[in-house]
């Protein structure tokens, strides 16, 4: 059983399953914080640590589940392209929006890091926080971060970003459908866009649309924004 327990089959198998049955309590709850991703990654711990199974066991299976993630992010251009004239009448707003968006959240973020004390290194694993996984590995590495720290700051913000976006858009009344898209897709990448797409075609396919262009925006302006304005935020 443990030999069992060690091969990436099955970890690939514990992801799949436990990411199921969060589904399963999210759409028979509909209850925010029930989260799919939240609920799986509980369990794997839990039964990671009840196990007793190291990290780099379980990642064996793991990683393969990561090598998707980039193709999965790609195939979000389908709704893109499907909502095309949309996306040309309000290309202006759209690119502005995403830009202040994206510069907004790295700046504030480093800001906050040196609010509550974190150490250099953590801040710039944090600066990649609202983007899309694979591009945000990367560029903890170029900056300087920890990629795995940076990976649990893109989960926790695209949960907590589900949670809170839509909340937010009741509170300030925004129901411009195009603008609840890209503030999800800009802040909280694809858990933010699984949100938006729950809400309506044109918010998932802006929300994908600003995943991509986020993440590109971050790739060009995160290294710059963390040589010149870290040193003066981090003290």
């Amino acid at each position: 059983m443990r030999q069992l327990i060690t091969t990436p089959l099955f970890s690939i198998m514990i992801s799949l399953f436990t990411f199921e049955i969060g589904t399963i309590l999210y759409n028979k709850t509909k209850i925010p914080i029930l989260n799919p991703l939240l609920i799986s990654q509980t369990l794997i711990i839990i039964f990671l640590l009840r196990f007793h199974i190291s990290f780099n066991t379980y990642n064996q299976g793991g990683q393969y589940i990561t090598f998707f993630l980039t193709p999965a992010t790609v195939i979000l251009a389908v709704p893109i392209y499907k909502k095309l004239r949309l996306l040309k009448e309000n290309a202006l707003p759209i690119f502005v929006g995403i830009s202040v968006g994206s510069v907004c959240g790295i700046v504030s973020t480093l800001i906050l890091s040196r609010l509550f004390g974190l150490s250099r290194v953590i801040m710039d694993s944090m600066v990649a926080k609202s983007i899309t996984t694979p591009i945000g590995i990367e560029i903890s590495k170029q900056v300087g971060g920890i990629p795995a720290v940076t990976v649990a700051a893109i989960v926790l913000t695209g949960i907590v970003g589900s949670i809170i976006g839509p909340i937010i858009f009741k509170l300030l009344k925004i129901n411009d459908r195009v603008a609840k898209g890209i503030a999800l897709g800009t802040s909280s990448h694809a858990v933010g866009t699984a949100k938006a797409i729950e809400m309506g075609e044109v918010e998932g396919s802006m929300s994908g649309l600003s995943i991509g262009i986020a993440g590109i925006i971050t790739v060009i302006i995160a290294p710059i924004i963390v040589k010149f304005i870290g040193p003066i935020i981090g003290g």
